[in-house]
């Protein structure tokens, strides 16, 4: 398990886009909602520094202890 919880939600996220998708989004046929909120959130991530308020709000969305 990762230490901080910005890994640990990005994990997550990464796992949900591999499991969803099977492939990147840039690839998926169609506008899939799902994919592409995911996609997002994972962006916000990338740019969220470690303690950001939205790294806890992303935490509880995907239920990341």
């Amino acid at each position: 398990m990762a230490d901080s919880l910005k890994a640990r939600v990005k994990e997550k996220l990464l796992r949900q886009l591999a499991e969803d998708g099977r492939h990147p989004i840039q690839e998926a046929e169609g506008d899939d909602p799902r994919l592409v909120s995911i996609n997002d959130d994972l962006e916000a991530l990338e740019q969220a520094e470690e303690g950001d308020p939205i790294v806890e709000e992303l935490a509880e969305r995907y239920w990341v202890p």
